[in-house]
């Protein structure tokens, strides 16, 4: 697991704006077309199962069962004429929808 310096900082201006803790969580959820999705949130509430990772002030928790999925994906922040957002660079997954929004492993 790691994050690229553009997304530390996106998550820290984010949470900033909204009084929220450095504290995001990450997630795999069924869904879309091709069959599951990648999500991530800020979240106040950590379980006593799930996986941590620190970078720099910034903490990142996994669930068990999603942290099999997202073991060494890069999150990273990109910027571009359509607009911004975080991309999950996730070895991991072996295909993927046209639209690029779901995946599958």
């Amino acid at each position: 697991m790691d994050l690229t310096q553009l997304a530390k900082n996106k998550i820290k201006e984010f949470a900033d704006a909204e009084g929220l803790p450095y504290t995001v969580r990450l997630k795999i959820l069924g869904g879309g077309c091709a069959g599951m999705k990648q999500d991530m949130l800020f979240e106040t509430k950590i379980n006593e199962l799930d996986e941590q990772f620190n970078f720099e002030d910034i903490q990142i928790i996994v669930d068990q069962i999603s942290y099999q999925y997202l073991e060494d994906t890069t999150i990273d922040y990109i910027e571009s004429q359509f607009g911004g957002g975080f991309r999950f660079n996730n070895p991991n997954i072996k295909g993927s929808c046209g639209c690029q929004r779901s995946f599958s492993f």
